[in-house]
């Protein structure tokens, strides 16, 4: 738009030209001004520049054959004879209120023995072709010094080349006269096209700087074509010809073209190349690949390919076919696009004709947004000649530029510009087109439907969707044609039924609006396809915010007992059929009973007679199995205990109805829900709590109940250490606070021991010191038992439940107990001698006898034997229970383990004799025994 560039011929000698600033011609200017590139403007000069246009003339070394535009950034391509040139386009701010565009020389890309007859050229993605070959390249920067001005070459050889000496290589001009020789059709693809025989050289032509870009040469695809004998007879005048790599941008990205452009992003790249009867369609951003093949019903001259068309011009018409990029580039936008929530129609999808029109003589083709740039001759006589079938020899070179008289003197040029259809306008006609098929319920409806959908999902995609003006006429026929495809996909037997669900979640319609459009009021032999039972299995089962009303709730399920009366009780429990009839559901439900019974479906049946109040039932039901079977039946349907709405946890009638009842059943229900990974933790916290009516910062018994359960069997080390620091929390708080349970706990501290190892049976010492304890521990004899016996085991980690433990460090025996469990579990032995001496000496024996063994035991004769001397001397006789801790145990265990030696040095110097000596006559006959 801001340059046109043009290759020109005259007096014999040929040019390269960039008109700039065209613009102020049409405004009335007629002042022209020609410049090299890279000249420098002085001011004065540059001033004049503002009213005129600019002739910038490109020298070239050789030639130009053809050139190319990058769409993207207006960088400029230059094809010449073994070479490609890069120019880079250059925005030159003059002063404050001119700025002006210049070119430079930055690459050229040296390639052996290839003359090309086009190049296309688009974010750094070069494609070119001769007459019967294709290479796609791409430019990509890499870090390198400054000084290197010449990238390495690219010399690969795969594909086998005549040696030059070689005597079958010397074929003289006559034998070339006789002979068409034909080379091996080839196409290789991504990595492996670098095994083509087309070695590249890169050179550097920009001044070096810092900012100075390195490329490097990746090749993306290689096509090699022969003429074949195809169904129209054998065409001589085989070769390629309109390539072009067409963009296609993020959706939602900045519109180009503006004064205060932002970078379009480039989300996709297609590349398109055509023979007379054949065009190839190949995907070249992200992944490789063909897409599209188009047979022609007659010979092409030439074609244009648009983000929703191909444009192809024959001898006599212009036709129109469908494309799919926007189906590949959705594909790339959006890598989980054929889900359950998003679809699209599949890349591979038959190519379609929309449309053909009558033209003489068309012979150039071109294409901006909605316009189509037709060139016509109207000269029968050449037309005819051209038809005629002329021998050429295709190892020959065709001569691009072809001299020909002045065009003035020519008769018949005509210039079309032709709008093409809206893309509105296009999609009504085609989905008018495919109401033909829809009672016939062929693929052709699905098909048409389709590419309506691609067309306008490729309008939605185009940069400049954001600012059109039929935005939101687009945005609800894209809604409604996901809604057309929902149908299709629902009402026909497909392959693909599955497809209804994400259709019609793009086209937004509800439940209720979806099952207006499919089923008929009244008709009660009216069958269902799978794809709406699909549609309805998925969107019951997960957690809408639609409530059915009680018809569409009934009709619901009519049409579930006809077509997957398996689905029945699972259908019942989705809170979108909370308005269902329970009795129509409990009639249907037995019909199922007979030919499949389950512990869902009795389950289901005890969950509406509870709807209908009707207890009788209900209690027939629920004694229909063992409640061990009827808490693992929740498993099935876990909707029967807890529903979300608008992703709120809130439980059922029948979860209300458990907990008043059969606390229990509904404990071991949420149990196996857990294990089965049917319910998370936190969310089972939430789910009693709000059952119980408790505030987010209490803790109701029945959940304590549900965390001592899940203790007992849970198997995964760090859900068990969360359980165990909870449980010790809330024990903790209820002793601490003197809260007792709102509800009798479900499981004793016995019963808790029996059941699993992480509750410990107490030790001994513990209950000795709890023997002498207040009047109001009893009160709380169940929390504090529990919470010994999970200190008295292995399993809760100490280190992390300290903290929790904090508030009970100083409440009377209780404390004390946690206290010297928790420096025994950290193996702080001596801490905890030293506080049961302090506090109860009585039980300190019974924790020597309980702890202080293999390695600990030295802890009788090096604290426990001096500490107990020491104590007893300060407090002389007034002190039995020391004294006879002393004598009863700790003497008879030392004189036991230790050598008379070192029995006779630990004993105090000024102790009474008689008082040990028994124990050293004890331990001298053990010496002698020995």
């Amino acid at each position: 738009g801001d340059y046109l560039v043009t290759i020109e011929e005259k007096s014999k000698a040929t040019f390269l030209r960039a008109y700039t600033n065209w613009r102020c011609m049409s405004a009335g200017s007629s002042r022209v001004c020609v410049r090299m590139v890279g000249h420098k403007m002085e001011e004065s000069y540059s001033e004049t520049l503002k009213e005129q246009m600019s002739i910038v003339e490109m020298p070239l070394s050789d030639p130009p054959l053809c050139i190319s535009c990058c769409p993207v950034d207006g960088d400029l391509l230059v094809g010449c004879k073994n070479k490609l040139v890069m120019f880079c386009l250059k925005y030159l701010v003059i002063n404050q209120n001119l700025t002006v565009l210049d070119f430079e020389r930055s690459l050229i890309l040296h390639i052996d023995n290839l003359i090309p007859a086009e190049v296309a050229f688009c974010a750094r993605h070069i494609a070119v072709t001769t007459e019967l070959d294709v290479l796609i390249l791409k430019l990509e920067l890499v870090e390198q010094s400054a000084d290197r001005t010449e990238q390495c070459a690219h010399n690969v050889s795969a594909l086998e080349k005549p040696v030059h000496g070689d005597p079958s290589s010397h074929i003289s001009q006559l034998e070339l006269d006789e002979f068409i020789i034909c080379q091996k059709p080839v196409e290789l693809l991504g990595e492996e096209s670098k095994l083509c025989e087309i070695p590249i050289t890169l050179e550097s032509t920009e001044l070096p700087t810092e900012d100075t870009k390195h490329f490097q040469v990746r090749y993306l695809l290689f096509r090699r074509f022969t003429p074949d004998q195809s169904p129209f007879g054998f065409c001589e005048e085989t070769k390629l010809h309109s390539v072009q790599l067409l963009p296609v941008y993020q959706t939602g990205s900045a519109t180009a073209h503006e004064e205060t452009e932002n970078k379009r992003e480039l989300l996709s790249l297609f590349c398109f190349f055509s023979l007379p009867y054949v065009g190839y369609l190949y995907s070249v951003g992200k992944l490789v690949e063909l897409i599209s093949t188009y047979q022609y019903s007659e010979k092409s001259e030439q074609a244009v390919l648009t983000p929703q068309f191909l444009h192809v011009i024959t001898s006599e018409k212009l036709q129109c076919f469908t494309v799919r990029c926007s189906a590949a580039a959705a594909r790339d936008e959006d890598p989980y696009i054929d889900t359950t929530v998003k679809a699209c129609p599949p890349v591979a999808l038959d190519v379609c004709t929309l449309r053909m029109q009558l033209f003489i003589g068309p012979r150039a083709i071109c294409y901006f947004k909605n316009h189509i740039i037709l060139l016509t001759k109207a000269d029968s006589e050449d037309i005819t000649e051209r038809r005629k079938p002329t021998r050429r020899m295709l190892s020959r070179k065709a001569d691009r530029i072809k001299s020909r008289t002045n065009s003035e003197s020519e008769p018949g040029w005509n210039l079309y510009i032709i709008n093409t259809v809206s893309t509105i306008q296009l999609y009504r006609e085609m989905v008018d087109y495919s109401r033909t098929y829809e009672n016939v319920k062929t693929e052709s409806c699905i098909h048409l439907l389709s590419e309506a959908h691609l067309l306008v999902r490729a309008a939605i995609m185009d940069p400049s969707f954001l600012k059109s003006d039929e935005k939101e006429e687009l945005l609800r026929a894209f809604r409604e044609s996901c809604a057309f495809l929902g149908d299709c996909y629902s009402r026909f037997d497909t392959k693909d039924y599955h497809l209804a669900l994400p259709y019609y979640r793009m086209s937004g319609l509800s439940m209720t609006e979806v099952l207006k459009r499919l089923v008929s009021e009244g008709d009660e032999i009216q069958t269902y396809e799978r794809g709406l039972i699909f549609y309805l299995t998925h969107s019951l089962n997960e957690d809408l915010n639609e409530e059915l009303s009680k018809e569409s709730a009934n009709k619901v399920l009519q049409i579930f007992c006809v077509a997957d009366p398996v689905q029945l009780p699972h259908i019942l429990c989705s809170p979108c059929m909370t308005n269902v009839c329970p009795l129509t559901a409990v009639k249907y439900l037995q019909k199922v009973e007979k030919m499949m019974p389950s512990v869902v479906l009795t389950l289901t049946k005890a969950f509406m007679a509870l709807k209908m109040g009707d207890l009788m039932m209900y209690e027939h039901e629920m004694d229909s199995y063992k409640e061990t079977v009827l808490a693992c039946g929740f498993i099935g349907q876990p909707k029967l205990l807890r529903q979300r709405k608008e992703g709120i946890v809130i439980p059922t009638e029948f979860a209300v109805h458990l907990k008043e009842m059969q606390p229990g059943l509904l404990v071991a229900a949420t149990v196996a829900l857990h294990e089965n990974n049917k319910i998370e933790l936190e969310e089972a916290d939430t789910f009693f709590k709000v059952l119980c009516s408790n505030s987010e910062n209490t803790v109701p018994q029945l959940l304590v109940d549900f965390w001592e359960a899940l203790v007992v069997v849970c198997s995964q080390e760090e859900i068990l250490q969360e359980l165990l620091l909870r449980v010790t929390s809330q024990y903790v708080w209820r002793i601490s606070q003197q809260q007792l349970p709102e509800t009798k706990p479900l499981k004793t501290t016995e019963d808790l021991i029996n059941s699993c190892n992480h509750f410990g049976l107490i030790f001994p010492w513990v209950t000795s010191i709890m023997s002498m304890g207040t009047p109001s521990d009893k009160d709380y004899h169940e929390d504090i038992s529990k919470l010994q016996s999970l200190l008295c085991s292995q399993s809760i980690n100490i280190a992390s439940a300290l903290p929790v433990l904090e508030p009970l460090t100083g409440a009377g025996d209780v404390g004390l107990t946690v206290r010297v469990l928790c420096s025994t579990r950290l193996g702080k032995y001596e801490e905890a001698i030293e506080q049961l001496l302090e506090r109860c000496p009585d039980a300190a024996i019974l924790y020597a006898q309980h702890e202080l063994k293999d390695d600990n035991r030295a802890l009788w004769w090096n604290k426990l034997l001096p500490e107990l001397c020491r104590r007893v001397r300060l407090t002389g006789n007034d002190c039995p229970v020391l004294i006879s801790s002393l004598k009863a145990e700790t003497l008879s265990v030392v004189a036991m383990e230790l050598e008379l030696r070192d029995f006779l040095s630990l004993l105090p110097e000024d102790g009474t004799a008689a008082f040990f000596l028994p124990h050293l006559f004890h331990c001298s006959q053990r010496k002698l025994l020995t």
